[in-house]
């Protein structure tokens, strides 16, 4: 993957959010439809073009906690809200040339996360949970060692205490299990062809309707492996 071959050459131990999503997208992972801008006159024009609510995320491969550092804005209604968000994001950035992710709200009350974590002893290994901003609390996740068989996905999805989430609850829809078995033996099919991955953290994944769709995505790369 030649975004890979490109940052590890220059020394680079992470991918920004949205290399980590031309990553996904190359694989045919869903995520959501979104822009890079640097600018306000260029950020009207994305957000014309990818219509209201919105959020706006500063991008940079040196930022792994965006939501501690003050650079996301959620549910942006309108022009002036894009370009409030878009000055405080770029005062908190504090760097010469500031680089603003412009991406759509996806909607949708089920958050889950996926990823990747490559292992000494069995190589990559890809995990499966709940997601959303109570990861770390709620530690509900399941793993398999790459690669996976369909099956072993959907045992993942039974394995985790919040099973239920999947199914047809509180009037939502069951999520699309087979988009979600497909994302998982994509991931591991990521870690198992390209080595210079260390790890890849998804999350969250929103269920839009029934489907899963990728909102934020983290890859952290090992200059080792180059």
């Amino acid at each position: 993957m030649n975004i890979i071959d490109k940052a590890v050459k220059i020394g680079r131990t992470s991918l920004s959010e949205f290399e980590a999503k031309q990553l996904l997208t190359a694989y045919q992972i869903p995520v959501t439809r979104e822009a890079l801008v640097e600018n306000e006159e260029s950020l009207l024009k994305i957000a014309a073009t990818l219509g209201y609510p919105l959020a706006l995320k500063g991008c940079s491969a040196d930022i792994a906690h965006k939501t501690e550092k003050g650079l996301i804005h959620l549910d942006i209604r309108n022009d002036q809200e894009a370009l409030t968000a878009f000055k405080d994001i770029s005062t908190s950035m504090k760097q010469s040339k500031n680089t603003i992710l412009v991406q759509e709200m996806v909607q949708g009350k089920r958050e889950l996360m996926a990823g990747l974590t490559r292992d000494a002893q069995f190589g990559p290994c890809v995990m499966f949970g709940l997601g959303g901003i109570f990861t770390e609390i709620l530690k509900d996740i399941a793993f398999r060692v790459a690669p996976l068989e369909k099956l072993d996905a959907l045992e993942m999805m039974k394995e985790i205490r919040g099973h239920n989430i999947l199914t047809a609850v509180r009037g939502l829809e069951a999520v699309d299990k087979d988009a979600l078995a497909d994302i998982l033996i994509t991931i591991g099919r990521i870690g198992l062809e390209n080595k210079q991955i260390k790890e890849i953290d998804i999350n969250p994944i929103i269920i839009s309707d029934t489907r899963p769709i990728v909102v934020d995505a983290l890859v952290i790369l090992d200059k080792d492996q180059a």
